[in-house]
């Protein structure tokens, strides 16, 4: 009995993850032979407030950056 784990940041539709789950078993059953209705599937939505890559959290490498301020826009820059 095939069991495959899939994690995936952030959240996905219901109609999404249905159509993982129908795509993985249709690989599993014409890959590998199994039978459709012994292949186990489960979708773990991970927050991207839990999860980092890089030194940082997804969630903060996601977030927009913020605009320079018009101090900003004018300074000169170090040399």
């Amino acid at each position: 009995m095939p069991f495959v784990s899939i994690r995936i940041s952030g959240t996905a539709t219901r109609d999404q993850k249905a159509g993982i789950v129908a795509d993985v078993t249709a690989s599993l059953v014409s890959r590998l032979g199994k039978n459709p209705g012994a292949v186990q599937i489960v979708i773990e939505e991970v927050s991207t407030e839990n999860y980092g890559a890089g030194g940082q959290l997804i969630a903060d490498r996601d977030a927009p950056k913020p605009a320079p301020s018009r101090e900003d826009a004018h300074a000169v820059p170090s040399q």
